[in-house]
């Protein structure tokens, strides 16, 4: 039955030795748990047999074992691929899984930027000011930071999709929605100074509209973006995680700590539910518990 199996993801579904292996191991594991709980002195294993409460008790005890639900979850979604595989043989007639769940997985919290260390970012001094990667690499950077948009808004930004005076920048979104996203003062400075450079070195003479450019006058692309966020970052000394995700999470958290309601935030950032903005907040109660560690005098647990 499970070299038919592994045979079948192979051949059919095409996945990897790796993947297969771990298929493999998977099921193997399964099996010898159940043969594990019979009482009969030379158990055979029949999927025909196995029930939704086998698989919650191996579960449960791989649970024990110190799994993580990660692991679990994987596990499971094996044997589910088997028990599809068996009902589409006419193997089984069943499907054991029906009522079976995924096991609940703490979710990462967003990354972000501490805003001591973005005024560092901010307040790095070129070696060249007046250069024109320069110029849009920082500014790329400010604008990451201070509009929350994603890689792929930022780079679709055209010229005219500002209102007069680059005061405020109509954003195409996810499912082509709309938002209006306010631009800061320093932000506009910068992009004047920025265009006014493109003017001066006669970079975009095809007439287009994109505001990012390449210096062949071409729209710049997202994975240059990337790189350029990474760079600008490093250089700066952020540790970890660095991309234009980093720079938009570190826009949403400081808005929040500074006071701004989240519904105003969701508009920003172009959430569609307010329950992908309100993970924000497990930032600031992580860190609310982390002060609340350090510096409260009953914290530490310490005899009077």
């Amino acid at each position: 039955m499970t070299e038919e199996f592994l045979q079948y993801l192979r051949t059919e579904r095409r996945y990897s030795e790796h993947t297969v292996r771990a298929y493999g191991d998977d099921v193997e594991r399964f099996v010898t748990y159940c043969l594990g709980r019979s009482d009969d002195p030379e158990p055979e294993f029949s999927p025909e047999r196995v029930t939704a409460d086998d698989i919650r008790g191996w579960m449960m005890e791989l649970n024990r074992e110190g799994e993580k639900a990660t692991s679990i979850n994987r596990r499971i979604s094996s044997l589910r691929a088997l028990f599809r595989y068996l009902r589409k043989t006419g193997a089984v007639r069943h499907d054991p899984f029906l009522k079976i769940g995924q096991m609940k997985t703490p979710k990462p919290l967003p990354v972000f930027i501490a805003e001591s260390r973005m005024e560092q970012v901010l307040r790095q001094s070129p070696e060249h000011p007046d250069d024109f990667d320069t110029l849009r690499n920082r500014l790329i950077v400010l604008f990451f930071y201070t509009t929350g948009l994603r890689l792929a808004e930022l780079v679709a930004i055209d010229t005219d999709d500002f209102s007069p005076g680059f005061r405020e920048l109509k954003v195409r979104g996810k499912g082509d929605k709309e938002r209006i996203v306010p631009i800061m003062p320093q932000v506009r400075e910068r992009i004047s100074e920025y265009l006014d450079e493109i003017m001066r070195q006669n970079i975009c003479i095809t007439g287009g509209k994109s505001l990012f450019l390449t210096k062949q006058g071409r729209r710049i692309s997202r994975s240059t973006v990337y790189r350029i966020v990474r760079a600008e970052l490093a250089a700066a000394g952020v540790q970890g995680k660095r991309s234009p995700h980093v720079l938009r999470h570190t826009f949403a958290t400081h808005l929040l700590d500074g006071g701004a309601d989240m519904r105003e935030i969701q508009q920003l950032l172009g959430h569609s539910s307010l329950r992908a903005t309100q993970v924000y907040t497990h930032n600031s109660i992580a860190r609310l518990k982390e002060t609340y560690n350090t510096a409260h005098p009953r914290a530490s647990h310490k005899k009077d």
